[in-house]
């Protein structure tokens, strides 16, 4: 995928190593997509995203142990950059749950499974080059 990086009129969320190369491999959504995305994690989850405080609920994030916490209560973009140690947290249960949606076989998925697999090729090198996960 091309980086949206550094393009004007960008729009939407992309998510991206934090190694200073704008040709290395990223992710991006509109808005409403990312959304998307992140409902249907919570989903797997086993929460409704919409009850959990920040997301319009009152719902602590404390009560809701998921190893993709860091990656769920962020703004879409911005914010501060998710640690090399939180994309290590994140990356095995992002892969089992795509993996687990691609063995659903629902067509309805396709893209949250296709989302799924590049976020986890930028969080493999973040580990990688031990740098931070932007967002922007």
């Amino acid at each position: 995928m091309l980086s949206t990086r550094g393009r004007e009129g960008a729009w939407g969320s992309v998510l991206f190593p934090g190694d200073g190369d704008t040709s290395s491999p990223d992710v991006s959504w509109s808005y409403s997509g990312f959304a998307a995305f992140r409902r249907r994690l919570a989903q797997a989850e086993g929460f409704t995203l919409s009850e959990m405080w920040g997301f319009g609920g009152e719902r602590p994030w404390s009560e809701v142990p998921t190893a993709l916490e860091p990656l769920l209560d962020h703004p879409d973009d911005g914010g501060d950059d998710l640690s090399p140690a939180d994309c290590a947290a994140i990356l095995p249960r992002l892969e089992t749950i795509t993996d687990q949606w691609a063995q659903d076989g629902d067509d309805m998925l396709h893209q949250h499974i296709e989302d799924g697999r590049k976020l986890a090729t930028v969080l493999r090198l973040c580990i990688e080059k031990h740098v931070p996960l932007g967002f922007a």
